[in-house]
């Protein structure tokens, strides 16, 4: 018989692995790695800006494939940047909401920590949509975390225990504490930079559980 805690770690081996499948490396030109992950199944990828920095972008897809990325907007002060890769039946991520999360809710990071590909570290959330005391400049809205992020890690998924992205990995702020940017912002600046026409199809705010 297998018991509560062996059906929750099946269960919740099963989101990651969804998750995984849209979440893409991001390479740059001075070597540097992070992730992103899959909005449109046409190729439209958010990332962090910082990300990206050092010329034309490369992305690897799930499958292997590594293509050149246009970088079709960018917004350093929200470190965020979203790509567009010539590609087509993409795996995309399900963007949540972080305005209703609780402190002490469980949540996943994945992303290429220290270039290990589509790596899962687990842990709680502190606090959300809150600053950062040391950045008080930035305007950001972020998601605190209580659990490791690493190089790598930026710009890939934050999720929740329904594999629904929360935030967008950003920033150590201690050996086993990290902050992401919130996926309402990520929705925001898409909305800002890519307009209305592009995003109804991607953000889809009437689906009720992305509220």
């Amino acid at each position: 018989m297998i018991s509560i805690f062996e059906q929750l770690n099946i269960e919740l081996g099963g989101v990651v692995a969804d998750v995984q499948k849209s979440v893409v490396h991001v390479l740059n030109d001075r070597g540097g790695a992070g992730a992103g992950t899959i909005w449109h199944a046409d190729g439209l990828i958010v990332t962090n800006a910082h990300v990206i920095r050092g010329g034309t972008p490369r992305v690897r897809l799930p499958n292997g494939d590594i293509v050149e990325a246009q970088v079709i907007a960018r917004d350093d002060m929200h470190d965020l940047a979203a790509l567009a890769v010539e590609a087509n039946g993409l795996p995309i991520i399900q963007p949540g909401s972080a305005r209703n999360l609780q402190p002490g809710a469980w949540v996943f990071a994945i992303g290429h920590p220290w270039g290990v590909a589509n790596a899962v570290t687990g842990g709680i959330i502190v606090g959300a949509n809150k600053p950062l005391p040391e950045l008080p400049q930035s305007g950001r809205e972020w998601v605190l975390v209580d659990l490791k992020l690493r190089p790598g890690n930026s710009g890939g998924p934050l999720v929740d225990t329904l594999g629904r992205m929360i935030g967008v990995n950003t920033i150590m702020t201690g050996l086993a504490s990290g902050a992401a940017v919130s996926v309402d912002a990520a929705k925001d600046f898409l909305r800002r930079t890519l307009g209305s026409n592009v995003t109804s199809t991607v953000l889809k705010d009437e689906a009720p559980e992305y509220v």
